[in-house]
């Protein structure tokens, strides 16, 4: 008489049985990965958030120069005495608008013309496009300190390059008196000069990132405008943009960050801290916190704080417009 044969499952349990506690059981992951993270996450959590809390911690105490010395008793809490005094002092606000003011000029000058050569570049042949770029990214690494130095030169009052050629101009086209001028005094001209400085350097990497965009989108796309009828500005606009919609919103909020941070520069040009009339916030905190007498670690960590959340405002904007698109896949 033949026998018969139950089947059995892979894991060896008929089918009929009732399904043991081992096989019942969730699968546990072992915690293998997350322990190779953990010393990057402790060394990222002292570098990085250390500083930060200390920052706000400062900025809710009356810490100067004082509390560094020994037998000196540690600096005392003093809630948010900083904060309301920053908010009702209009030198603060006349600072923070000259900050805005400036960085927006500075990011949408970039932006534009870093785009406008990157489409260029584009355009040009291959060899020659790749030149060029080179020749650009020398100025986007030269140092901050050296490039300021090289425009102060070059703006110094009876000896400068660009003195020495406006005052050699006749009067009825720039006018007289260009020879001694000193842009370096008054907000419009300082100003005027940092925002080339900060240009200068930064709109070689907008360009060579556009151009690099530019080579991902498929050339069917450009084809098929101009079968539509599309011109250069509608091709721009409903094909580079949109295609292009990431790479221009991540380099916005690059420069947004990088413009807001700017110091070396304004250093050089105004010449240290001897006219608040040109003060941007990352020079401001510098000067609380280091070169005023005493020196108030409190009141520049209170206005780095006031920086830092304008810079994670902007941050989390990026995000949530990436995220919106669903660009964060």
């Amino acid at each position: 008489m033949a026998s018969t044969v139950e089947p059995t499952s892979a894991s060896g349990a008929r089918p009929g049985s009732a399904p043991s506690a081992e096989s019942a059981s969730p699968r546990r992951r072992p915690p293998t990965p997350y322990l190779l993270i953990l010393p990057a996450l402790i060394l990222l959590s002292i570098v990085l958030l250390w500083p930060i809390v200390q920052m706000v911690w400062y900025s809710l105490t009356s810490f100067t120069t004082r509390n560094l010395l020994p037998n000196q008793p540690g600096p005392s809490w003093n809630d948010f005495a900083h904060y309301r005094q920053l908010l009702t002092d209009p030198v603060f606000w006349t600072i923070l608008r000259n900050t805005v003011v400036v960085c927006v000029l500075m990011v949408g000058i970039t932006m534009v013309l870093g785009t406008l050569v990157g489409l260029l570049l584009h355009k040009l042949p291959k060899w020659f496009s790749g030149f060029v770029a080179l020749g650009m990214m020398l100025a986007w690494a030269t140092p901050a300190l050296s490039a300021s130095l090289v425009f102060r030169w070059l703006f110094l009052p009876e000896r400068g390059l660009v003195n020495v050629m406006l005052d050699r101009m006749p009067d009825w086209l720039v006018g007289g008196g260009w020879l001694e001028y000193n842009w370096f005094l008054e907000p419009g001209s300082l100003f005027s000069i940092l925002i080339t400085v900060i240009v200068w350097q930064s709109f070689p990497f907008v360009a060579v990132s556009v151009l690099a965009g530019l080579k991902s989108i498929p050339h069917e796309l450009y084809e098929a405008a101009r079968m539509d009828g599309a011109g250069a500005w509608k091709a721009f606009w409903n094909v580079t943009f949109p295609m292009l919609r990431p790479l221009f919103a991540l380099l916005l909020v690059l420069q947004i960050i990088w413009d807001l941070r700017v110091f070396t520069q304004l250093y050089v040009l105004a010449n240290s801290f001897q006219n608040k009339d040109v003060y941007l916030l990352s020079y401001y905190i510098y000067q609380q916190g280091f070169s005023a007498s005493p020196a108030n670690y409190g009141m520049g960590s209170a206005i780095a704080v006031v920086m830092t959340v304008m810079i994670l405002a902007v941050t989390a904007y990026y995000l949530r417009i990436m995220i919106r698109q669903g660009e964060t896949r």
